[in-house]
């Protein structure tokens, strides 16, 4: 049943940057990642992390992360430890952050760690022996969403080459959109479309790679002008703990809402909306009684799909 799933050395593997992994990695995750979701349906999941422990270093606040990690360790047998802030512990105190981390790789198996400041994963995974998971760090990263939102789309349409994708929000200080743009390299989208004010657009390093890969996209300001080609609208909130400036986002906030009114009169009837969430007012609530609504899906699919990371990085299927 494995014999696929351990092809690609992901044991010991850390996880980063979602451009770490190849095409054929993403959907090895994905066969085992359905595997998983299969045996949750069933009731009957393998304690293929009996004996082991996962930290959870959450120096930022996590709701949908950091319990879908947290049940996806415990649906496998393995214990957690951790926290989700940095009140309590020693970092308060002044312990750095590589002492923490040498502390986690100690106790732990695996850590997943988020972190506010870009690049604190790459280096508490150049510090730890065991595997690190980046659970978000300041704007750059989040890896694990990118892989969550792709395996969503695969779910409903069975594949994610050749549609026409919107991304709305905020693309600049936004890890979870950046990353999914970056995803999305992976693969062949028809277009993408990047939605969003002037002082909000995508970063520069992002375009270049777009533009490496040979993928089509465009900027624009205007969601209603793109909607009746999407087949994805990605959705993120305007990040106020990210601006450098409190004014910058005094500027931008509620610049953008995405009202059923609109879908019913501009999209295609089978388009379908994701979000990373939390949402604070970009999607109206009327919508998720709708089929165009797909975000709580994807938030319950974030457990098969970690449980099938930690039991890749961990060795468990045996590879």
């Amino acid at each position: 049943m494995w014999a696929l799933a351990v092809l690609a050395g992901w044991t010991g593997r850390d996880i980063i940057s979602i451009l770490d992994f190849s095409r054929e990695d993403i959907e090895e995750l994905f066969r085992v990642a359905d595997e998983m979701y299969k045996y949750l349906r069933e009731g009957h999941v393998p304690r293929l992390l009996a004996g082991r422990v996962v930290s959870l270093a959450f120096f930022e606040p996590s709701t949908r992360t950091r319990l879908s990690f947290e049940a996806a360790a415990k649906r496998l047998g393995a214990s957690t430890i951790g926290f989700s802030s940095e009140e309590g512990l020693s970092v308060s105190k002044g312990e750095s952050l590589a002492d923490t981390i040498r502390m986690l790789d100690a106790y732990s198996d695996v850590i997943v760690l988020r972190h506010r400041y870009e690049g604190s994963a790459l280096y508490a995974a150049e510090i730890a022996e065991n595997p690190v998971i980046n659970a978000g760090d300041g704007k750059q990263h989040h890896p694990t969403q990118a892989m969550l939102d792709l395996y969503t789309i695969t779910k409903l349409y069975g594949h994610v080459d050749g549609l026409t994708y919107g991304v709305l929000g905020d693309l600049r200080y936004g890890r979870a959109a950046s990353s999914f743009i970056l995803a999305l390299t992976l693969f062949k989208p028809k277009h993408i479309y990047l939605i969003a004010p002037p002082s909000l657009r995508v970063r520069d390093e992002v375009k270049m790679i777009l533009g490496e890969k040979g993928v089509n996209y465009s900027e624009t300001e205007s969601l209603a002008e793109v909607l009746p080609e999407l087949d994805v609208l990605y959705v993120t909130r305007i990040q106020k703990e990210r601006f450098p400036d409190p004014k910058e986002y005094e500027k931008v906030k509620g610049s953008y809402r995405v009202s059923l009114d609109l879908l019913k009169d501009r999209a295609k009837r089978e388009l379908k909306v994701l979000h990373p969430l939390p949402r604070v007012d970009e999607v109206d609530e009327r919508i998720d009684d709708t089929s165009y609504a797909a975000y709580f899906q994807q938030a319950r699919l974030g457990v098969p799909l970690r449980m099938a990371l930690l039991a890749l990085v961990t060795g468990a299927l045996g590879g």
